[in-house]
């Protein structure tokens, strides 16, 4: 990029925020090194495509309250951070890692728009990373981060966002998978570590066989080796003992609201079951079936936000919306950008149908709503699709459960539009139709159902003197989508949902996102969106890519044709010159000849 002007690279705005001037051009091209080929493959990569349509769309506005005006160190150039945070989700790496990344890979330069190797350029301390880090987590500006790359995406490669596709994706966050044994220890070893250290005092106070059980590290390894038949035991004394932990201290107020002794009190809360205590009895405390357990009980005292889903395990789950293009060519399907337009974090109980209309809500408010949505069955329950169609979203998707019975359904017969029985299945019209609210009723004549070889199997009931069908809309609806669903046009319709499952290993394939470094419904939230974006960033890499080596070739073919018409149009004239030159010296030197000849 070369401009007829100087550039003013570094601009400070209360000698704090420290950022850089990346839209004034270059008196001389930086990267005039690297040579016509190399520079071309760094164009091409994913490090042009950030530096030409996202640099310059990071929002380094929104970290400005978080610095002081009056009495600070002028920050790390802003742009270079904000990229830098991005790049290192997009590319699933340790702060260590990153901070070599940006040192010394040129890419990350180009991307950056880094053209000096100075240390206040180039450097970047875990410290500052770390600080960084914080400070985007607790604002929730991941979600700004995102929704400034999708949108920027979206226009830049005119994204068709009216079919999209809804699922979501198990993700596990930096934490051990413990057993409820292992639940108890580790929570009142984390108690008593925090007692010794902030009440000294207090922790003397305890029993030196309580303290020799759960303190040392050692001593909890032999939780992991308890008997499967002694099991029981095992859990009925540490349910005693972390009663009796609680009831010691219960109150201390400086004590009860230390967060370990919060976690004590969950545990108890979660998994035990306590009977008061009375003039005749003492309070008793009884461990839990495993059945009876909620499914947000805590997983690890290391990561409360997480939980538990029965089918696939501990941790968090991610819902990802993304477009799709239904095109069988895959030509086509190449140069087309499929873009998430929606990430969403949320605990691993949590239903999939809750997550349906805050997705829609979420890229409606954006511009980037569907109108055609395929997802499960869980996502797709009536109440939600006709919510969504409300918002203009019609969701695909099959219903859920199976038809009763194997003679004639409710979506054998045929309805109007307003959802009024017109015929049986055997074509006898009612002699009456009635509705009140959502409740309809249609009345058939004694004579055609009492003689119909259907009606034992029939959901018309009999009367005592006619015969009724009562059918409720949503049951209607429910019985039609059923009957779609057999047809070719739902299925040629819902067989791109599929493709939405390659995206969630292309999500962690490509970003690592089912293995995190981190603990905590913020921290999992804050990579899991980045690395969201960091995938858009991937595939519009491969789009542009795709896009070019078409209008490349497309190109070559056309200069191909212009040069063999030009060089066909100078042999022709050529050739006339020929022809002219040898006319006039068959006039001169040869007349009677030639023109005998011609």
């Amino acid at each position: 990029m070369i401009a007829l002007s100087c550039k003013f690279n570094d601009l400070k705005v209360n000698n704090v925020i420290h950022t850089k001037d990346h839209t004034t051009g270059y008196l001389f091209d930086p990267w005039a090194h690297l040579g016509p080929k190399r520079r071309k493959l760094m164009q091409e990569s994913w490090a042009g495509l950030f530096r030409d349509h996202i640099l310059l769309e990071l929002p380094v506005h929104t970290l400005a309250p978080a610095f002081s005006a009056d009495f600070s160190r002028p920050t790390k150039e802003l742009y270079t951070v904000l990229g830098v945070l991005i790049l290192q989700q997009m590319k699933d790496l340790s702060d260590k890692e990153t901070m070599m990344q940006l040192a010394f890979n040129e890419l990350w330069h180009y991307a950056l728009d880094i053209t000096t190797t100075s240390d206040d350029a180039t450097y970047i301390s875990s410290k500052t990373l770390w600080n960084m880090r914080k400070i985007i987590i607790n604002k929730g500006l991941d979600g700004v981060l995102f929704e400034k790359i999708t949108g920027v995406l979206a226009q830049v490669f005119d994204v068709d966002v009216s079919k999209q596709r809804l699922d979501s994706v198990h993700i596990r966050s930096n934490m051990r998978r413990l057993g409820s044994i292992r639940i108890f220890a580790e929570t009142i070893h984390g108690f008593l570590i925090n007692l010794r250290r902030q009440h000294k005092i207090l922790y003397k106070r305890l029993s030196q066989d309580l303290k020799d059980k759960y303190v040392p590290k050692r001593s909890l390894e032999c939780f992991s080796m308890v008997k499967p038949s002694e099991s029981t035991k095992t859990m009925a004394d540490l349910a005693a003992d972390l009663y009796e932990l609680l009831q010691n201290f219960s109150g201390n107020r400086s004590v009860t609201s230390m967060r370990s002794y919060q976690l004590m009190s969950r545990v108890l809360q979660e998994q035990c079951t306590v009977t008061e205590s009375t003039d005749k009895a003492p309070a008793t405390v009884a461990p839990k079936e495993a059945k009876k357990v909620p499914s947000d009980s805590l997983q690890n005292p290391s990561d409360p936000d997480a939980s538990y889903d029965s089918h696939k395990g501990q941790g968090y789950q991610v819902q990802l919306m993304e477009s799709y293009c239904d095109d069988d060519n895959k030509k086509v399907r190449q140069k087309t950008l499929n873009l998430i337009t929606n990430v969403a974090v949320k605990t691993a109980c949590e239903s999939d149908a809750n997550a349906l209309m805050p997705a829609i809500e979420s890229t409606k408010a954006r511009g980037l709503a569907p109108k055609e949505l395929l997802s499960d069955s869980l996502y797709g329950g009536e109440d939600n699709r006709q919510e969504a169609k409300t918002a203009g979203t019609e969701v695909i998707s099959p219903t859920m459960g199976t038809p009763g019975g194997k003679g004639a359904l409710l979506s054998d017969f045929t309805f109007s539009d307003v959802g009024a029985v017109i015929s049986c299945p055997m074509g006898h019209t009612p002699l009456k139709t009635k509705y009140r609210g959502t409740r309809h009723t249609a009345v058939f004549s004694a004579a055609h159902c009492g003689a119909c070889s259907l009606v034992a199997r029939c959901p018309v009931k009999k009367g005592k003197q006619r015969y009724y069908l009562g059918y409720e809309d949503k049951a209607r609806r429910i019985a039609q989508r059923r009957a779609w669903e057999g047809t070719d046009e739902f299925k040629d319709r819902y067989r791109w949902r599929a493709g939405v499952e390659a995206s969630m290993s292309e999500y962690d394939r490509l970003t690592g996102v089912k293995h995190l470094r981190v603990r905590g419904m913020k921290a999992v939230r804050y990579c899991a969106t980045l690395k969201a974006a960091g995938l858009n960033i991937f595939r519009a890499t491969a789009v542009r890519k795709a896009r070019n080596a078409f209008t490349g070739a497309y190109g070559n073919r056309i200069g191909a044709i212009f040069n063999l018409y030009s060089g066909l149009k100078e042999l022709l004239c050529k050739y006339r010159l020929y022809i002219r030159h040898c006319n006039v010296i068959c006039d001169i030197c040869y007349p009677v000849h030639c023109k005998s000849a011609a």
